[in-house]
């Protein structure tokens, strides 16, 4: 049966990507992508697929619950939220910008679902909500202690979308992926940033004392598993 997806922040990195990737597998599927367009949001990403009858744009903010209404009442099976403040240096010159879209946003988005309904919201969050480790590696279950106000937005949207899992039964799944690579990425991020300075000869910058150690997941390989999510996935 043809799926009609709600895709925020689609014009971004993970979910231009995840537009790609669902376009390609479902010639029946519907997408609509609700983008702000801030500074990351880039309609270039997706100029390939623009003329495609079964995509359309909306520009727009999360945080407008007549546009999200308007939206989600038109009919939607799927809304995957990608819309977020991301980058952490970002989010200690300016807190109130994670926690207005993060948050506040996120809010918006859960109260159109108890109202319209979905079959499934998926709420993309990252592990950065775990803080950092010593040594080993984080389970699922571990406690959540942010380190940012990033990652502690990401993690007061999960806590809000899970107290609507309890209270309303909105049927929901929360993903925390590890650090994205791959096309379209913002060039502030590690890698193209890494990539673009040593193409322009100037210093690659660590952070820290250099020795943090950072897990990689392929954005291709996030999309297929974020599609697995949404079909297969155990509500949370």
């Amino acid at each position: 049966m043809a799926k009609r997806y709600l895709i925020t922040g689609g014009a971004g990195f993970i979910g231009a990507n995840f537009i790609h990737y669902l376009l390609k597998k479902y010639s029946d599927c519907t997408i609509i992508n609700l983008d702000k367009l801030t500074y990351a949001g880039n309609l270039d990403n997706l100029v390939e697929v623009e003329k495609d009858p079964r995509y359309s744009f909306i520009e727009g903010d999360i945080c407008d619950p007549e546009t999200v209404d308007r939206i989600v009442s038109s009919g939607v099976d799927f809304l995957v939220n990608f819309a977020a403040e991301t980058h952490v240096d970002r989010s200690i010159i300016d807190p109130a910008a994670f926690i207005r879209t993060d948050i506040m946003g996120t809010h918006v988005l859960l109260e159109a679902v108890r109202k319209f309904g979905v079959e499934r919201y998926i709420q993309i969050s990252t592990d950065e909500v775990y803080g950092s480790i010593e040594s080993g590696a984080f389970r699922e279950n571990d406690p959540v202690t942010p380190s940012s106000p990033y990652s502690a937005s990401k993690a007061g949207a999960e806590l809000l979308v899970r107290s609507y899992i309890t209270t309303y039964g909105i049927p929901a799944i929360i993903t925390r992926a590890s650090n994205n690579y791959g096309p379209y990425q913002y060039p502030e991020k590690l890698i193209p940033l890494f990539v673009t300075n040593a193409l322009d000869d100037t210093p690659l910058p660590l952070y820290g004392d250099g020795l943090n150690v950072r897990d990689w997941l392929y954005v291709g390989d996030h999309c297929a598993a974020l599609d697995v999510v949404c079909h297969r996935g155990e509500l949370s």
